[in-house]
């Protein structure tokens, strides 16, 4: 629960609430315009532009997850094609009778999301690629065609499908029909991309390994992300088999695919509204040069792509954005949300048992043993700093200790649950939060967005919008504030300076409530200041043995202020576990030093 939080606090602003509902505003009078709108066009421009904005909603899919899951895929044409033919095929078979339309409308979404499924799980599966999804996304149009084509009279082979039953609508019907979807779609990934479900797709293109180790499954959300937006390109398949009467094998091929690809690139990916008006403007040109310039058409849309792609690499959207905020309306600054203290969940009272317990772990590359033998455990209130010189495998001990799924021998325990085989974020929920040395934030997102995120495995991703209020444990609020990060909440990580950067990845760590903390380096390149303030923030936090800490540092001053002990490491071995006096002061540790260069 939230502490006692002031009205003030609570209150959404008038501002806040009428940007809140701008969007629903503006969609309303997108939907009257368009309505309207078949009044004033003529036949071949109703036609086309119907087309066009079936096409818009794959755009929006494509946009969603290229623009901002950083998927890069082509294969929205083949979930869209699944869609149409699936609609084809049952129309054809049932007619346009209530029951043929409710199965169509069924199958032509359920089909596409069941593929998504696939191909999403073949596309991510643990330690894929953003490449390999590239490829798969390839495959799947070239495999969906190629079924197409055997599929004899039920798919019509290279001709297609014609002549199945479509709903019974006039071509006016149809207008309307595209761009009240249309907007519902673009609608809904609007609100979307502005929510805390929609910061995560960001996070996973800024940064997965950081998502997995705040207790997120990236594998999870893109599988989901892919079998949702394939639900959706398989709805638009549904509405341009009933407004053109045709299917073909090509509305599911590669070609289609790419062209989406290229549309929402010279739209301005990550935009939304740069796709949606780029497709319908770059189809309804085609549509109206293709027929006196076929071939110049072609080239003059590949000189466009790719003279923006190097001019502009974030689209046409991407300029007017620009012109916007050099307006002094287009200056406006997001509101901070207030900072308020949670209460910390209840967890076990501590006892002597240790939150980690290590037994004869060891661990090589090949021939090259890194860790060898290792025995080490750790209890509450300890902070337990970890040293030696190069290549002692200090980072590699970390990894082990964060990441179950590395290959290596013997036994690591958190809290009694082994976890050999464990991904990172299987493991967060153990109790555990990592920090890198080099800091691990989200560098499009907000200090504020990143501390929300760092809270998502308790309070969930909500899909609809934001929380004015940011709730953390008072121990991340403490960091926040000793760290000066309590002010610049609005501001993009990536215009934090070095110190800050480290210091907002150790508030997002201490934002998981975490049992046990890793942190390797965390005052690497940090002034004497910062250092001190690091190590004050974490001697408060293993105070009064609330959580445990194994810290990785080469500064043996730093060192000697904060610890409880110190674990030495050399040549992969523990050669020595004890007291932070009886440790610095020996002539193993001097010589070990004297023999090498701190790294």
């Amino acid at each position: 629960m939230l502490d006692t939080i002031p009205a003030a606090a609570r209150t959404v602003p008038p501002g806040r609430r009428l940007s809140r509902a701008a969007p629903i505003v503006v969609a309303a009078l997108a939907a009257a315009a368009l309505w309207i709108a078949p009044t004033f066009l003529d036949t071949f421009a109703v036609n086309v532009l119907t087309r066009s904005m079936i096409y818009a909603m794959l755009a929006v899919t494509v946009d969603l997850l290229w623009g901002f899951a950083g998927i890069l895929t082509f294969g929205q044409a083949a979930f869209f094609g699944v869609g149409a033919y699936a609609t084809a095929m049952i129309l054809g078979t049932y007619g346009a009778t209530p029951l043929g339309i409710a199965a169509g409308i069924a199958t032509a979404v359920a089909a596409p999301a069941l593929l998504g499924l696939a191909v999403g799980w073949l596309s991510f599966y643990h330690r894929s690629t953003p490449l390999y999804a590239s490829v798969i996304s390839l495959v799947v149009p070239i495999v969906v065609t190629q079924l197409i084509y055997s599929g004899g009279e039920w798919t019509g082979s290279s001709s297609g499908l014609v002549g199945f039953d479509v709903l019974p609508f006039e071509i006016e019907g149809y207008f309307r029909l595209a761009a009240l979807a249309l907007i519902a779609v673009t609608l809904a990934a609007w609100i979307l991309v502005r929510s805390d479900a929609g910061r995560a797709l960001v996070a996973l293109r800024d940064n997965e390994a950081r998502c997995a180790y705040l207790g997120l499954n990236p594998r999870r959300l893109q599988i989901r992300l892919t079998a949702a937006l394939a639900a959706v390109a398989g709805l638009a398949g549904f509405l341009f088999a009933n407004a053109s009467g045709v299917v073909a094998p090509e509305n599911a091929g590669f070609l289609f695919g790419t062209e989406l690809v290229i549309w929402v690139a010279l739209g301005g990916r990550g935009t939304l509204l740069g796709p949606v008006l780029g497709t319908i403007a770059i189809d309804y040109l085609a549509a109206n040069l293709s027929g006196d310039l076929p071939f110049l058409w072609q080239l003059l849309l590949g000189t466009a792509f790719v003279a923006i792609i190097i001019l502009l690499p974030g689209g046409l959207a991407d300029l007017a954005g620009r012109l916007w905020r050099a307006l002094p309306l287009g200056r406006t600054e997001p509101a901070a949300p207030a900072l308020v203290a949670r209460e910390a969940e209840a967890q076990a009272a501590p006892t002597d048992a240790p939150i980690l317990k290590v037994r004869g772990l060891a661990k090589a590359y090949g021939s090259l043993t890194v860790l060898e033998g290792i025995d080490l455990e750790i209890r509450a209130g300890e902070l337990v700093s970890l040293v030696g010189p190069n290549g002692a495998g200090k980072t590699t001990l970390m990894r082990c200790l964060s990441d179950g799924s590395e290959p290596f021998t013997g036994a690591i325990a958190i809290g009694g649950t082994a976890i050999a085989g464990l991904t990172p974020n299987r493991i967060v929920g153990l109790g555990v939060g990592r920090k890198f040395q080099v800091a691990s934030v989200f560098e499009s997102l907000s200090v504020a967005d990143c501390l929300r995120l760092a809270r998502a495995p308790h309070d969930g991703l909500n899909p609809v919008g934001q929380d004015p209020v940011l709730g953390l444990p008072q121990a991340a609020l403490d960091v926040l504030r000793m760290t000066g990060l309590d002010r610049p909440l609005t501001q993009p990580a990536r215009l934090l300076s070095h110190g800050q950067k480290q210091a907002l990845e150790l508030a997002m760590v201490v934002a998981l409530e975490p049992r046990l903390i890793l942190l390797d380096e965390p005052t690497a390149g940090l002034t004497k200041a910062e250092r001190t303030t690091i190590g004050t923030v974490l001697k408060a936090l293993t105070a009064g043995r609330r959580i445990a800490a194994v810290l990785v540092e080469h500064d043996l001053d730093f060192v000697r202020e904060i610890s409880s002990r110190i674990v030495v490491l050399h040549q992969g071995r523990l050669v020595l576990d004890g007291t932070v006096d009886a440790v610095v002061g020996s002539e193993l540790v001097r010589t070990i030093y004297s023999g090498g260069a701190h790294g």
